[in-house]
């Protein structure tokens, strides 16, 4: 029969460590959990009744140097992968998505015309919102709400992010196209289209008279210009 070495230092004895029936009962119940659990919850479950909080302190001690860690998150406990190793457990993948035609119609009168409200964007595209189109934009916050309007109903008005500046390598909404840059570029018929009122982000508070429509109608030949043409949704 082989002995277990005992191991001594300065006439302290270190026995190998060893759980109790109750104590796997616990360690079992945390490792198996679907979310963190609280002390009440461990309570109800175990064959007898125990100081739990000292259980699982004893096995936050056991497993802190192991590849998975005990913790106590908001008084709840759960097993997690030890924080070293975290860079084991990433898979990064990255998904390229293309707007729809509507989103990103929604995204430019947003962008040019801001602070807008639904019903003004609506109004200004012609057509109703599409099934999650400004929610899209809002999961990429690119867009977000941008106080309410006075009047009534008292609308949410739509504002751009400073993600959105990020990630189109803006410094302000200030340096959007002008009108003689998207002229230029052939994506717009501007002449009839007045400079001081496009690209300043405030058109639809400023500036609401028969050239409004003159503008919104080019928006669509501007768009499929730069764009794969998707049908709305």
């Amino acid at each position: 029969m082989i002995k277990k070495k005992i191991k001594k230092k300065d006439n302290i004895i270190n026995f190998p460590t060893k759980l109790s029936s109750v104590e796997k009962e616990i360690e079992a119940l945390v490792f198996a959990a679907a979310e963190p659990l609280d002390i009440e919850t461990i309570e109800s479950k175990i064959s007898k009744k125990m100081n739990v909080q000292k259980i699982l302190s004893k096995l936050q001690n056991e497993y802190k140097d192991r590849g998975i860690n005990l913790v106590c998150i908001s008084k709840k406990w759960s097993f997690r992968t030890s924080p070293n190793l975290s860079n084991l457990m990433k898979h990064e993948k990255t998904i390229e998505k293309k707007l729809s035609r509507a989103a990103i119609e929604t995204l430019a009168i947003i962008v040019y015309h801001q602070p807008v409200t639904r019903a003004e964007i609506e109004e200004i595209r012609g057509v109703a919102f599409g099934t999650n189109t400004l929610e899209i934009l809002m999961e990429l916050n690119w867009v977000k709400p941008g106080g309410r309007k006075n009047v009534p109903g008292k609308p949410i008005q739509y504002i751009t992010t400073d993600d959105f500046l990020s990630h189109f390598n803006l410094q302000k909404l200030s340096d959007l196209p002008t009108v003689d840059e998207l002229g230029a570029a052939g994506l717009i018929d501007s002449t009839n289209i007045d400079n001081a009122i496009f690209g300043t982000g405030k058109f639809y508070k400023e500036k609401q008279d028969d050239k409004k429509e003159d503008i919104y109608s080019n928006i669509d030949e501007m768009l499929s210009s730069t764009l794969e043409t998707n049908e709305d949704k």
